[in-house]
C-alpha cells in the first residue's frame, strides 16, 4: 500500500473514523432527572448499534481508503473495495440519524429520555465520513496528496561527479570510458589499429524545444502504452517522482523508476521538480 496514493479527502474519512471509535464508548442516551453518576450503556452495550453504525462505519472508512492506496483495485462482484466502502458509510450515517431519534428503542422511549453524546458524535463522524467519501472524487481540493511528494535533489555543482542510478542522464554507463569518447581499437597482440578516415560530418536535426524533467502526479493516473492502444501498462502514483523523456502533443512521455516507458494522457495538475 502507497500512502503517498491517499488524498486529503482520505484524511478526513481516517479523523471521521478515529472520532466515531472514540463516540463509541461514550452514552448513548441521557435520562432527565436522573444523577449523572448512573452507568448508562455504550454503543459497546448495544449489538444493532455497533453493528450498524461503529463497524459499518469503520469497515467503510477502511475500504476508502485501502482501495485508493492499492495500485490495482479489486473488484467485488463488479464493484470495487472503494465503492463498497461508500456504500457502508452511507448506511452507518442512515444508522446512526435513526438512533439519534429513537436511542432506546420505541418500547422504552418517554420525553424524558434523549440522545446522549456518543450518538450524537456518532452522527457527526458517519456524516462526515460518508461526505468526505463521496465528495472526493468530485472536489479537486479533496483530490490533492495527504504526504506532499518530496523535492527532487539538488542539481550537482559544476565538475562534480554525476549521481549514479535512474533517471539521471549522463550517468557513466559500465565499461565507458570517463568523459564518454570511445577509444582506439586494439587488434589482437596489442599493436594499435590503423586510424581510421573519418565520416564526412553530416547535419544533424535541429533541437528540439522540450527539455526532459522531474515531475510528480496530484492523484494515481494511468501510463498508457506508445503504440496507441488503451490498455495501461502502470499506474503512476502520488508522492513519486517521474522523468518526462518526451512531449507529444498535450501528452508526456513518461518513464517509471522499472524503466518503463508510456504515455500520461491526463497532464493536469502535475508537479514539476
Amino acid at each position: 500500500m502507497n500512502i503517498r496514493s491517499l488524498t486529503r479527502g482520505d484524511g478526513v474519512v481516517i479523523g471521521a473514523a478515529v472520532l466515531l471509535f472514540i463516540a463509541s464508548f461514550l452514552d448513548n442516551f441521557s435520562v432527565d432527572g436522573v444523577s449523572s453518576s448512573v452507568d448508562i450503556p455504550s454503543a459497546w452495550s448495544n449489538g444493532p448499534l455497533l453493528l450498524s453504525v461503529v463497524l459499518a462505519g469503520i469497515i467503510g472508512a477502511a475500504l476508502v481508503v485501502v482501495s485508493h492506496g492499492l495500485p490495482q483495485v479489486p473488484k467485488i462482484v463488479g464493484l470495487d473495495l472503494g465503492q463498497f466502502g461508500v456504500a457502508f458509510t452511507v448506511f452507518a450515517a442512515w444508522s446512526a440519524l435513526g438512533n439519534l431519534f429513537d436511542p432506546v428503542g420505541g418500547a422504552a422511549s418517554g420525553d424524558n429520555v434523549s440522545a446522549g453524546t456518543g450518538l450524537i458524535l456518532a452522527f457527526i463522524a458517519t456524516l462526515i465520513m460518508a461526505g468526505a467519501a463521496i465528495a472526493t472524487p468530485l472536489v479537486p481540493a479533496l483530490q490533492a496528496a495527504l504526504v506532499p511528494a518530496p523535492k527532487p535533489a539538488a542539481p550537482q555543482p559544476y565538475g562534480a561527479q554525476p549521481p549514479t542510478g535512474y533517471g539521471y542522464p549522463g550517468a557513466q554507463q559500465p565499461g565507458q570510458p570517463l568523459g564518454g569518447q570511445p577509444q582506439q581499437g586494439q587488434v589482437f597482440g596489442g599493436q594499435p589499429s590503423q586510424p581510421q578516415q573519418a565520416p564526412t560530418p553530416q547535419a544533424q536535426p535541429p533541437a528540439a524545444d522540450f527539455s526532459p524533467f522531474w515531475f510528480a502526479v496530484p492523484v494515481p493516473r494511468p501510463l498508457f502504452s506508445e503504440d496507441g492502444s488503451q490498455a495501461p501498462i502502470a499506474e503512476l502514483a502520488p508522492g513519486t517522482w517521474y522523468l518526462a523523456v518526451e512531449q507529444r502533443g498535450a501528452n508526456l512521455v513518461a518513464q517509471t523508476q522499472d524503466g518503463r516507458r508510456g504515455v500520461l494522457q491526463d497532464t493536469s495538475g502535475i508537479q514539476r521538480g
